[in-house]
């Protein structure tokens, strides 16, 4: 059963949604003894990164996100607080990944926010992309993208610059893409990440 950590800067209708369409069972991380209950987690996040890292701090769950040996997904914000820092906000962030959260820079060729959807190219085996051919596409929404670090891309894609479109180290993964808005593919992942 996956447990979707509530921090108040998580939209999670649309993932939720998403699950239950899937029939996978889930249920919400609200406290420290919450977490017993569930086997993997979702860290879900809309909106400015330094803002949710805020949020999470005071929720005083931080110490223990950081300690989970169970598999750990992060989802759009919820992946870059898995960074050390982002430059949104100039926050230290969760530093479970030694990479960076960025701005994009556009010289006005390119719209920023990067918002629709892209091709997401894998660069590991892994059974989070299970099923999912290189090059499908995927829904993206964002300002701000993760530095690309060969040792932590699990998979990659381009909008101005190449940037991870996730990351893996150990039981933790990111996604910067919205897999629950990702149509076939997206959900082929959120059922792939229920199996790890």
């Amino acid at each position: 059963m996956i447990g979707i950590i509530r921090y108040g800067a998580g939209n999670i209708f649309s993932l939720t949604a998403a699950l239950e369409r899937l029939g996978i069972a889930y249920g919400m991380v609200n406290t420290e003894a919450d977490f017993e209950q569930f086997d993997r987690y979702i860290i879900p996040g809309v909106g400015h990164a330094g803002a949710a890292m805020n949020k999470l701090e005071q929720t005083g769950l931080v110490p223990k996100i950081k300690s989970l040996n169970k598999p750990t997904l992060g989802i759009c914000v919820g992946m870059q607080l898995l960074t050390s820092h982002s430059e949104e906000g100039d926050a230290n962030l969760l530093n479970l990944f030694p990479i960076k959260t960025l701005k994009f820079t556009s010289d006005g060729s390119f719209k920023v926010p990067h918002t629709g959807w892209n091709q997401v190219f894998p660069e590991k085996e892994n059974p989070l992309f299970e099923n999912i051919p290189a090059g499908s596409h995927f829904y993206f929404v964002h300002s701000y993208f993760i530095e690309y670090d060969q040792l932590y891309t699990l998979s990659s894609t381009s909008y101005i610059n190449k940037f991870s479109a996730s990351i893996w180290h150990g039981n933790f993964y990111g996604v910067q893409f919205h897999p629950e808005k990702s149509g076939t593919y997206g959900e082929t992942l959120l059922r792939n990440f229920s199996n790890i």
